[in-house]
């Protein structure tokens, strides 16, 4: 591809703005030049071009045939150029902020309500780093993270968002009644990555119930809560879920929890730097998630 041979931009900056302004002065005072440097990139233009551009007047300047061909040429491009730079500069302006969360919560629970927040904070460009594995805050990987857990979290600030509760849910289509029925059906299973004593799973359930009968270590075993809860919802069976993963699901129809009891799970966290106040990005990402929680239990 040959490279493009083209005049100085500083003379083709001083023609568009002279033609446009129609005057020598006011493209200098718009350019922040002279006159006479005005009219030294146009006589630079026109040496370079073999044509002449203005036809000098009292007190104006007018465009010569060649001259009011290049004009709009020009102007288009400078427009253009104008514009793109504004619009770099405004995405610059804008705030950006990162919150982690878990590969499930982020897709049961943060991807359903990002929209909201986008309504609400319109200045700030949300990105949801989905993870398992803690991110270091304290380095910066991410603004803020919601954790699922005790704690404790060194470092940090931690408030807490959402006191978990598991429960039997499944297709409505099982048509699942009673405990007892239990029995009969394939149990889904959840594999913790770090199982502990309180950790919900179906032999305590069937301990808590007071139901015996059932084969609570057969079925199918997932390890991501997304795949169990797709599982339930196409009616593979029933499993143990964190009722604040499956609220939407539950509240369209999708699933049903057709009987307790429910189980203690852990909590749901929001995490960040214990570094002084927080920043208006970190507040706005609080004040957020408290309020849609709060709408959402109150």
């Amino acid at each position: 591809m040959n490279p493009r041979r083209l005049p100085p931009l500083g003379a083709l900056r001083a023609f568009e703005a002279a033609a446009r302004l129609a005057s020598f002065k006011r493209a200098a005072d718009e350019l922040a030049v002279t006159p006479t440097a005005i009219s030294h990139q146009i006589r630079l233009l026109e040496e370079q071009l073999g044509v002449r551009l203005f036809e000098r007047r009292t007190r104006q300047v007018a465009l010569t045939a060649d001259a009011a061909r290049l004009y709009p040429v020009l102007r288009e491009g400078f427009d253009a150029f104008a514009a793109a730079i504004a619009a770099i500069a405004a995405r610059r302006a804008r705030r950006a902020i990162t919150l982690s969360a878990t590969v499930s919560f982020t897709a049961k629970w943060l991807v359903p309500r990002v929209a909201a927040f986008r309504a609400a904070y319109p200045e700030f460009d949300l990105r949801l780093h989905a993870s398992d594995d803690p991110v270091d805050l304290l380095a910066g990987v991410a603004d803020a993270a919601i954790r699922y857990g005790q704690g404790p979290y060194p470092g940090l600030v931690c408030l807490p968002l959402i006191e978990d509760r598991f429960a039997p849910v499944c297709s409505p289509r099982l048509g699942l009644h009673a405990p007892q029925d239990l029995r009969a059906l394939p149990l889904l299973h959840v594999e913790w990555r770090h199982p502990a004593a309180r950790t919900p799973s179906w032999r305590g359930w069937c301990e808590r119930a007071g139901l015996q009968g059932v084969a609570v270590d057969a079925g199918l075993r997932f390890t991501d809560d997304s795949h169990a809860i797709q599982a339930a919802i196409a009616g593979q069976g029933v499993a143990l879920l964190s009722l604040s993963l499956v609220a939407d699901d539950l509240a369209s129809g999708l699933l049903v929890q057709p009987f307790g009891p429910t189980l203690e799970g852990y909590r749901h966290n929001l995490v960040y730097a214990d570094n002084g106040p927080p920043s208006a990005e970190v507040a706005a990402l609080r004040d957020w998630l408290l309020a849609q929680i709060a709408g959402e239990t109150g």
